[in-house]
């Protein structure tokens, strides 16, 4: 019979994924006049001289909209995808609440969700920056690795401690896949450390 270390029982955990913040894209097929909106919605701010686009604040998700004369709109601070369609379609129903004229129904879509996550096993920095393709480890200006992964397409900030940050996943499934793939990669390779 062989005991299994706390290490090695850590390492078997799952890991803890949350989504920190989600940047999601929608367009509707209409111009808006942005100083018009300014001047009518309290929670609007428009400085052209600045910045060419509007910034729209929702409460409830917490969320903040850049909207664009175009009609596009890019949506950052929620923590789903679900959530970012629900502060656009919020913002819209506001805006014709205050009388400007809005029509359409956005499609929306993810551009990139940031995830945190941790694997509850030290990693071999070192080993990893040695052994794996597409990685850059320059410890001197910063303690993280950067790793680049082909399928799903996301990009690891990870750190010794077991942490990990995750970008650029466009499907909040790929997040999860993505991260345990990894610890997966990095448990067959041997740069998990045993605590």
């Amino acid at each position: 019979m062989i005991l299994l270390s706390q290490g090695d029982r850590n390492s078997d955990k799952e890991p803890d994924i949350q989504i920190q913040n989600v940047v999601a894209s929608a367009s509707i097929p209409q111009k808006l006049k942005l100083k018009e909106i300014a001047e009518k919605a309290p929670n609007a701010r428009y400085e052209p001289e600045r910045f060419p686009g509007l910034i729209y604040k929702i409460k409830k998700p917490k969320a903040a909209l850049l909207i664009f004369s175009s009609g596009r709109f890019v949506c950052t601070g929620t923590k789903s995808i679900g959530e970012a369609a629900e502060a656009i379609n919020k913002a819209l129903k506001q805006m014709n609440e205050y009388g400007i004229k809005v029509e359409g129904k956005p499609l929306v879509k993810a551009e990139n969700i940031v995830a945190s996550a941790k694997i509850h096993s030290r990693i071999d920095i070192e080993k990893v920056a040695t052994e794996l393709p597409d990685t850059l480890y320059e410890p001197e200006q910063f303690p993280g690795l950067i790793y680049r992964m082909n399928d799903p397409k996301v990009v690891f900030l990870i750190f010794a401690s077991g942490s990990l940050v995750c970008t650029g996943a466009k499907k909040e499934e790929d997040v999860k896949k993505a991260v345990y793939k990894l610890k997966e990669i990095l448990k067959e390779n041997g740069m998990l450390i045993p605590e």
